[in-house]
């Protein structure tokens, strides 16, 4: 079973894979989000290349545990994706995911430039595997 895991941000959305017994992820893409249809064309077409069944999206939580107006913004765009492809989407609290991809990239010595480039990619691992670890 392969579970897709995402980070949707205003500008990108990264995309994260688990290999098909569901123990560790992988980033696969960043998507540049032009318009609604756009982005749901593209998760759909990454779903259908990866036999997708279920998916996990980043819930963005302020440090007090309430979800404010980006937390809001993905709930809705997750309702439209999940109405759209037909596949149920599992919110996962992603608080200090980014943090923690920066940090490791910045240990990894990667420039401002590649860092920029994969920050969300590998947001959207991180979260995927805390799923995965959770399971």
């Amino acid at each position: 079973m392969r579970i897709l895991g995402l980070d949707v941000g205003d500008r990108t959305i990264g995309v994260a894979i688990s290999d098909l017994l569901g123990l560790t992820a992988q980033g696969i893409t960043t998507i540049n989000r032009r318009n609604i249809q756009f982005d749901l064309n593209e998760l759909i077409k990454i779903c259908k290349e990866y036999n997708v069944e279920k998916i996990v999206c980043g819930l963005p939580k302020n440090m007090n545990g309430t979800i404010g107006e980006q937390g809001e913004k993905v709930i809705s765009f997750c309702k439209i994706l999940e109405q759209e492809i037909g596949i149920p989407i599992k919110m996962w609290d992603e608080r200090l995911t980014t943090a923690a991809a920066q940090r490791a990239m910045l240990e990894a010595n990667l420039s401002r430039a590649k860092r920029k480039k994969i920050v969300d990619k590998i947001a959207a691992t991180y979260i995927l595997q805390g799923f995965l670890d959770s399971i």
